[in-house]
């Protein structure tokens, strides 16, 4: 009932581009991804440092091969900085969970902060994050293991 009358306002409230759940493989409803040289697909590395999306290598914040240390690389966590995002605070990694995503795990890590609205402007949850902090955006790493 609710989807005959609601029908233009359900389906822009599940459509995934406005949850970007491209990397959660059909989670709606969350947060958007973390500051990234290739948004919407926020993928890291196990140290949560930025990889290309597509093809895993690491990049550098200007999304460039990382081939050097003098090129600047910074963890996905620290690009989420309080002269870019004023209300949050210093972010960092809380926590995270696992999801199947093509036949592997997929984690996704939770960049927290104490801010109470996440990056797509939505009120922040606690979700795994420390305490007093919430979930301002999100990453995803794959791993090896079968699901």
């Amino acid at each position: 009932m609710v989807a005959l009358v609601g029908g233009p306002f359900i389906a822009v409230a599940l459509s995934p581009e406005r949850a970007e759940a491209f990397h959660l493989c059909g989670h709606l409803y969350t947060t958007g991804s973390c500051p990234h040289p290739f948004t919407p697909k926020t993928r890291l590395d196990k140290y949560g440092y930025p990889i290309h999306p597509k093809w895993g290598y690491p990049v550098d914040d200007n999304g460039d091969i990382y081939t050097s240390r003098s090129q600047t690389r910074r963890k996905i966590c620290e690009e989420v900085v309080p002269e870019k995002y004023p209300f949050t605070g210093k972010a960092r990694y809380g926590g995270g969970w696992r999801r199947c995503c093509h036949g592997r795990m997929r984690r996704i890590a939770d960049c927290c902060s104490y801010s109470t609205t996440r990056i797509n402007g939505d009120a922040s949850v606690t979700g795994y994050c420390y305490k007093g902090t919430r979930v301002f955006c999100i990453g995803y790493r794959d791993t090896n293991v079968r699901c």
